[in-house]
């Protein structure tokens, strides 16, 4: 049965459910920018409609063009009510004119709660702040300074082994839900992997979150994937890239010959520390340089 569109009919978790959004980044937009607008049911639940889930769409497309959420709502709610919304540079107070306000604050608070197991904590700091920054911005200005960090505590000793397995997991199971429908679409298509022996694949999960939000469609086959499982991967889908992530690069090494055979296959592109541009060059494969977002917003669309 078919419903006006601005009859409130869903509960918080199927509006979550539909479009991907956690249902306290949905208060948060509703409560901090009037994004939503719910009414009560008799038994005083929120109830909300097609107009507010349309509403997030937009909110979402805004996101990925790299607004940050105040912005994002302010162009939404100027398009529901015919103006063209947007930050402005002279105020002060204006959304624009502070873009990273807060985000040390968040990352430390981020840490505190990792370091001390304390999931909740931490998935209400992310949260925050993908209510409140662009999605990119909080991946390379929050996630990937985290990640390494995390990686050189551990390196010193200042964390431990559980500390970081548990920090780890936690931002994985978050950059999944990110990923959830990456292989949708119409655009190029690109499968990402590491090599055997790689097993650490978090910096190739924000590449591919960041290449979908391009319009690419993700092939992911993550850790320690057997050149040859790739090969048979890039046979059978014929991809417009394929992207191989390593940390060192003793991975690569013994993979040199193979890696020049699937070159030949398709375009491929090598990213990552354990990448060297005379590695790169020796396979004829295309060294991607700079941090996973910068380096996702840079690949481009195959001609």
């Amino acid at each position: 049965m078919a419903y006006p569109e601005d009859s409130p009919v869903l509960r918080i978790g199927e509006l979550s459910r539909r479009l991907g959004v956690s249902d306290h980044v949905l208060r948060a937009w509703e409560s901090r920018y009037g994004l939503l607008r719910p009414v009560r049911s008799a038994g005083g639940f929120r109830l909300y409609s097609e107009a507010d889930a349309r509403r997030v769409r937009q909110m979402q497309a805004h996101l990925a063009r790299g607004l940050s959420a105040a912005e994002a709502a302010q162009a939404v709610i100027g398009e529901d009510s015919g103006v063209r919304a947007g930050p402005d540079p002279t105020n002060p107070r204006s959304p624009a004119a502070e873009p990273g306000a807060g985000t040390s604050e968040l990352s430390g608070a981020l840490q505190r709660a990792l370091d001390g197991f304390d999931e909740p904590a931490a998935q209400a700091v992310l949260d925050r702040l993908l209510s409140d920054l662009s999605l990119t911005t909080v991946l390379r200005e929050v996630v990937l300074p985290f990640l390494a960090g995390l990686g050189q505590r551990w390196e010193r000793g200042t964390v431990t082994v559980a500390q970081e397995h548990f920090a780890s997991n936690v931002i994985r199971g978050r950059l999944a839900g990110l990923a959830r429908g990456w292989g949708d679409g119409h655009g190029p298509h690109a499968v990402l992997a590491c090599p055997p022996g790689e097993h650490h694949d978090l910096a190739l999960m924000v590449f591919g979150i960041v290449l979908h939000r391009s319009g690419w469609r993700i092939d992911y086959l993550g850790i320690n994937t057997p050149v040859e499982e790739l090969a048979g991967t890039v046979d059978a889908r014929h991809p417009d890239l394929v992207v191989l992530a390593a940390t060192l690069p003793e991975t690569l090494g013994p993979v040199t010959e193979q890696l020049a055979v699937l070159a030949q296959r398709a375009p491929l592109a090598l990213a990552g520390p354990g990448v060297t541009p005379r590695l790169a060059a020796a396979v004829q494969a295309r060294l991607l340089a700079g941090d996973p977002v910068t380096a996702a917003e840079n690949v481009g669309w195959p001609r």
